[in-house]
């Protein structure tokens, strides 16, 4: 098996996703990935496409990781993760796309208004 490669993207982050067989070993940015992502939470998100098809110990993972937070970051690998392994197996998108892991999530942050304290905050209203 050759490598195959994926991209995931939330908010400000991308992850770029290399896939190859193996032990089951991801690797984020050159780091572990349970040293990259020490929240356990973050961890599960990452694990979850790996736990739905089934595969958890089958490949290895080299992903580049930039921009946005570490939740970002680790639901852009989730993605990431998901298509590749609907591009290695087939077989595994009606799953994946049962539980929604192959659903960009698009919500971005709103820019910031001129003459407004925030995107949507208004200046308090003074009467007198």
């Amino acid at each position: 098996m050759e490598t195959v490669t994926s991209i995931g993207r939330r908010k400000a982050a991308i992850a770029r996703v290399f896939v190859r067989e193996g032990k089951g070993n991801i690797t984020v940015n050159k780091r572990e990935f349970k040293d990259y992502f020490p929240i356990p939470e973050l961890q599960f998100k990452v694990l979850q496409p790996l736990k739905i098809a089934g595969v958890e110990e089958q490949y290895d993972f080299v992903v580049n990781v930039s921009g946005g937070g570490f939740k970002g970051q680790a639901e852009a690998l989730r993605l990431g993760i998901a298509r590749a392994l609907v591009k290695i197996n087939e077989e595994s998108k009606p799953a994946l796309k049962a539980e929604s892991m192959l659903t960009r999530d698009a919500r971005e942050v709103e820019r910031k208004k001129p003459g407004q304290p925030k995107a949507r905050k208004r200046f308090q209203f003074s009467k007198r």
